[in-house]
């Protein structure tokens, strides 16, 4: 539908009187926020006339600072010390945060259960980040500190529960303009894209910015291709209470068959998990009872997958059978209980209600991030499997290299909205973001099998690697910027 919208102009688009934007951005989540408030924060180009439309409502992020709600929202990012310092440093929005709800974690344990013994533990202490590896924030509260920063600059324009209706090119694409000329009335001779609302609008932009996730319709307008493909599993989160609060400051994962699970700590007693899983075992996750979850989440951080795939036989046939529960406290007792504690998580003992949610997982990742007047962020650019928790840190990246492509712009006194000027964004972030994404598809690939001359590789793999002190500095020193 864009790709044909995009070659004919209709009538009636050029007609339509629209107002004229220096910088329109799709899209109010983290991506598109950070791209407003950065733009406006810079001295370089805080000049420019933005216009951010999100089609959800802003009502519960814009009250969120003042009264969040009491448990933890099921949307939990991990922020690396490189995203956290850019929005200290370029955006000024890190005063805003939620400090009663952000957890400073040190380490990650990961381990292998096909094999008992491998194991690998990255340590903050291995990196310049102030013994932080990363900073574990609701998206809500990231959200919340992007656009009180957003209002205390003021001269930007956010339109929420707006629908982008259409995408459109004027009739007349090449005429002269004058580029230092401040945009007030519609010109239908630019060869600026028109962006039609749901509320009636019509606004037409020098740069449009696609920060509208997976199915982009900037992207889609762009004409753009993205490429990659479904894993067929589904990423299962909730938020959850330890037995009592986690002094270690551990984020732990565990590399299944089915998937990764991971249990990151927050504070107090809380901590989120995703478990990635296959489509039969999410839907037995979301089907049975808190007790029974509470006790599956447990038994998967320890024990052998030939009990776990017994008790997952059991549920198959009916989710709410509570004879499993004395199955894993059977099995779970056969721990020596030093080993418990040292090895393992905290046990989990609640599930917060109405927390449990799935979503797919999927791999892809656009040929570029621009075309004449577009450019794209976040998982419109890219998405990417969370077993490395870098798909927010991803977006912030693209919004620091945008940001940047952009102040030269104007530097420059070039067009922001041609491709001389954003070429330079892509070849700072797609090689990067295309070697994390291959990472992480390999190592989702290597640790879903059971196939045991690769389980026996991987083992010695982690354990060897656990050793080497030099090759897990710059891992960590990788995983944190």
């Amino acid at each position: 539908m864009f790709g044909a919208v995009r070659r004919l102009a209709t009538a009636a688009a050029s007609a339509q009187v629209s107002r004229l934007q220096d910088v329109v951005i799709v899209g109010g989540g983290p991506a598109g926020l950070s791209l407003l408030a950065a733009l406006k924060s810079s001295h370089k180009t805080r000049h420019l006339k933005c216009t951010l439309v999100e089609g959800g409502s802003l009502d519960n992020i814009r009250t969120f600072g003042e009264d969040p709600p009491e448990n933890y929202t099921n949307r939990v990012v991990s922020l690396t010390p490189q995203s956290v310092e850019f929005m200290q440093e370029r955006i000024g929005s890190w005063q805003y945060i939620n400090q009663d709800r952000i957890k400073f974690y040190s380490s990650i344990v990961a381990y292998d259960s096909q094999e008992k013994d491998a194991r690998i533990q990255f340590d903050a202490s291995m990196t310049d980040g102030n013994g932080v590896l990363a900073v574990m924030c609701e998206n809500i509260n990231i959200q919340s500190l992007l656009l009180s920063r957003i209002d205390e600059i003021g001269d930007s324009t956010i339109l929420d529960n707006t629908k982008v209706l259409d995408i459109v090119h004027p009739n007349k694409p090449e005429i002269n303009h004058d580029l230092t000329a401040e945009p007030q009335t519609t010109s239908p001779g630019l060869d600026w894209p028109i962006v039609q609302l749901s509320n009636g609008e019509s606004i037409q932009t020098r740069l449009l910015v696609g920060a509208d996730g997976y199915n982009s319709p900037v992207r889609k307008f762009s004409g753009i291709e993205s490429r990659g493909w479904q894993y067929g599993r589904f990423g299962v989160v909730a938020t959850i209470k330890l037995q009592y609060e986690d002094y270690r400051s551990i984020g732990w994962q565990r590399f299944l068959t089915t998937g990764p699970l991971a249990i990151l700590p927050l504070t107090e007693d809380n901590a989120t998990i995703v478990w990635s899983s296959t489509p039969e075992l999410s839907d037995i996750l979301l089907k049975v009872t808190p007790e029974i979850f509470v006790h599956l989440v447990n038994a998967a951080m320890t024990l052998d997958e030939v009990d776990l795939n017994y008790i997952y036989g059991v549920l198959k046939k009916d989710p709410t059978d509570t004879s499993v529960l004395e199955e894993i406290e059977w099995r779970m007792s056969k721990i020596k209980l030093s080993e418990l504690e040292e090895k393992y998580p905290l046990p989990v003992s609640e599930v917060i209600d109405k927390s449990r949610a799935r979503f797919p997982l999927k791999m892809s990742h656009a040929d570029t991030y621009v075309a004449p007047r577009v450019a794209l962020i976040g998982d419109a650019a890219h998405t990417i499997h969370p077993l490395a928790g870098q798909g927010l840190n991803m977006g912030q990246s693209d919004v620091a290299g945008l940001v940047e492509a952009l102040e030269k712009g104007v530097e420059r006194g070039m067009d922001i909205g041609s491709t001389l000027v954003l070429e330079s964004y892509v070849s700072n972030t797609w090689p990067a973001n295309s070697m994390l994404l291959g990472v992480c598809d390999k190592l989702h690939k290597i640790f879903s099998t059971d196939f045991y001359p690769l389980v026996l590789l991987r083992g010695i793999g982690m354990k060897s690697l656990n050793m080497l002190d030099v090759v897990k500095d710059l891992m960590v020193k990788s995983m944190a910027r």
